[in-house]
This record gives C-alpha cells, structure tokens and sequence, in this order.
C-alpha cells in the first residue's frame, strides 16, 4: 500500500479508567504499520498516562462527560424521602438520563463527530464495548464509514437500548473465545461478524530481569516476606474483596505475609477504595494490606512479587494481568471461569481458584507458598506458552486484516 492511499484510523477509547484496555491499545497503535495506516487516538480521560499518547501517535482529549451523572446518582439514591416514593424515584432517574443525553452524550457525539470528519476517518475502532461508546459507532455511521467494536467486556445482558447497540458496528473484536461465544448466545450476533484476536504485548520489550527488589523497597516489604499481589483497578468486580477475605483466612497460615492490592481508583470507585480500607482498619489487616495505587511500569511489579494474581468475581474476558505475568514467567493464580480459564492451564501453567469462592483462593495461595518448585515449574512454563499466543506482531496483522477487509467492502 503505497503513501498515497494510507488509510486513516480513530480510535476512541472510552473507558472507566486507565487499565488494560488502554494498554493493549497502545501496543496496538504503537506497531501500527504506518506505511498503510495513520492513527489517532482520542480518549475521554486526560491524565497523564493519556497524555503520553501524545509521544506514539496522534493524540486528542475529548471530554465524555460534563455533569458527574454516576455521582448524582449515587447521592440521590442515599435519600430516603426520596426513594420511598416509586413517583419521585422514577422522576429523578428520568431526569438524570435526559441530563446525562444533553450535557455529556450530545457534547461529546458532536465533537466526535467533527473529530472524525476534520481527520478524514476512514475506519472507526471502538475500544470498549457499543453501549458506551455509542457515540463513535453513531458517527462512523453518519460519515458512512467502517467501524469496529473491540469487546473486552463479558456482561452482554441488558436493556433494548443496550442490544440496539449491537447493532451499530461493523465487526466485532473479541479478546477470547469466551467472549464471542457470549454475544452470540446472548446478542445473536453471528460468528461471521466476529473475530477472536487475543491481545498482543511487545514481548521482546518486556523487561523480565526488572529488579523487583526496588519496589519491594519503597513499600517496605522485606527480603523474607512472601508478596502476593492482586493487580487490576478498584472495581467491585476485581475482586478486592475476596482478596481481603483471603487474607484473613491466611494470616495465621503464611508467616510474614504480605498482600498487595495493585491499581489506580476510577473517580467512580472512589467510595469503594475508602471502603476496602476501612475494612483492612476494622478487621486488623493493616500489617498484611498494602495498597500502591496505579503503578506504571508493571515488570518490577510483577518481579517482585513471589504470586500475581487476578481474582475477578465476574467472568473476565482475557485480563492484561494474566497475558502480562505470563509472559514475565511469574507464578500465577486465576479464577476458573472467563479469559482466565481460557488460558491457563491448572497445575501446568497456572493454579486456578473457585470463582467468588475465598477458602478455593487461600488454599491456592498456600499451595504455591509451600512450593517454591512448584512456582518456578508453571512460571516457566506460563513464559512459553505467553510466547505462542501474545506476541504483538500477530495480534496487530490479525487486526490490519480485519481493517483491509473491511474498506474493500467500503469501496465496493
């Protein structure tokens, strides 16, 4: 494809947070071929990690919000005068979903609209799931363009609005087969309009002799401690709770145990952060808790902990924690259920828990403490078989397949 038929993809990034989602973007978007593709990338949170887009590729901040609809909503459902009355509850709900269509979708679906149309789109890649990013899918329509919906997501049960969603894009990305055996059983989308592409990370970039020591340091956990690390944003679904269930049940078990929740806070989540922590205080974990907030460079994480874990209480499409500590070759624990059990492999690459269940997780985490064989055995063997199946360069081609694709039937 010669530089003057180079075809321009945005991408827009809609999610809760900074997390797994973004990541895998960025090494998408990172190993892009430019020769065929120009990207740009525009995403409704600002921070600094969004900002360092700005280093990779074409970057641009739109914000999705204007009113904090989620916390209003959250403060009205608190008073009770007003949800003892079914009138009043109703009333309110209604006038917070028109609020929320005229002061954060309309805003933000003009503008992506007008981002998309300056750029000359050629393709639209939705990075989360069509309900919430409804807005780019809607304007790839009206500019008749292409669009793909990434799914990352595994809950596909909703309302008709939700379904009619489903609807609007082109093709759907799956992160696993879980994942689009879900829409189809619960979407009806056909498996034509689905490709599975688990995603990919630049594994010859990973760094697996990071020094871990160092982060064992600044959060002064000690050379003979056993670290376990829970690594994902705070989300109820992350399963934090379970974490701190577990700890319980193991801290007369593993002495000098300490077990680390892993992640930044979604402004939407910050009542479940205060709460987590109130529990680690009330409940007397506060020598086994450590909480560390977003961490950005992830290696030194990873080898500094003698356990990573993902305990997601809701199946979990294919979680960057899983693909990442694999390719680290770190002792790994997982739910039995989602992306997880997809991968992994129990006893061979992995150990794999009963999902919500604390006592299955605690004794996976003893299992591992009383073998220090036993972890080096499935971490290599994790590494290898992260090599097969994550390497970034097949996930990008499988993707720029897809795009291809896609614009010949446009030209058609």
């Amino acid at each position: 494809m010669s530089a003057s038929v180079k075809k321009n993809i945005l991408y827009v990034e809609n999610g809760i947070g900074y997390g797994g989602a973004i990541i895998c973007l960025r090494h998408l978007v990172r190993n892009l071929d430019r020769s065929r593709y120009i990207p740009l990338v525009v995403t409704g949170r600002t921070s600094p990690d969004y900002q360092d887009i700005a280093n990779e590729a074409q970057w641009k901040y739109v914000a999705d919000r204007h009113i904090d609809n989620v916390g209003l909503r959250t403060y009205l459902s608190k008073l009770a005068w007003l949800n003892n009355s079914t009138a009043l509850r109703f009333i309110y709900s209604q006038l917070l979903a028109r609020a929320d269509d005229v002061f954060n979708f309309l805003p933000y679906f003009l503008q992506l609209l007008w981002t998309a149309k300056r750029f000359r789109a050629d393709l639209i890649h939705a990075n989360n799931d069509p309900l919430c990013n409804r807005a780019a899918l809607l304007a790839a329509k009206l500019l008749g363009i292409p669009s793909v919906c990434h799914i990352r997501g595994g809950n596909h049960e909703g309302s008709r609005f939700m379904h009619w969603t489903y609807t609007l894009p082109d093709h759907f990305i799956s992160v696993s087969q879980w994942v689009a055996k879900s829409m189809q059983d619960k979407q009806h989308i056909p498996a034509e309009k689905i490709s599975v592409v688990y995603d990919g990370i630049a594994l010859e970039k990973l760094n697996i002799h990071a020094d871990g020591a160092e982060f064992r340091r600044a959060y002064h956990i000690p050379d003979n401690a056993f670290a376990v690390g829970l690594v994902g944003l705070l989300i109820p679904w992350k399963g934090q709770e379970l974490f701190l269930d577990a700890a319980k049940l193991l801290q007369q078990k593993i002495p000098q145990l300490k077990m680390l929740i892993i992640g930044g806070t979604p402004d939407d989540c910050v009542i479940y952060e205060a709460m987590l922590k109130q529990r680690v205080i009330t409940e007397q974990l506060t020598e086994l808790i450590i909480f560390t907030g977003h961490v950005s460079s992830m290696e030194a994480v990873y080898n500094s902990l003698d356990v990573v874990l993902s305990a997601s209480t809701d199946p979990e499409p294919l979680g960057t924690v899983v693909i990442e500590a694999m390719a680290m070759g770190r002792p790994l624990i997982g739910p039995n259920h989602g992306g997880a059990a997809e991968m992994m492999r129990h006893d061979e690459t992995g150990l794999l828990f009963t999902p919500r269940d604390a006592q299955s997780l605690a004794d996976a985490i003893e299992k591992f403490y009383r073998s220090k064989n036993l972890r080096a055995t499935l971490g290599a063997n994790a590494r290898s078989a992260a090599l097969k199946a994550f390497a970034v360069e097949t996930h990008v081609e499988r993707i720029q397949t897809i795009y291809q694709q896609l614009l010949a039937q446009t030209r058609r």
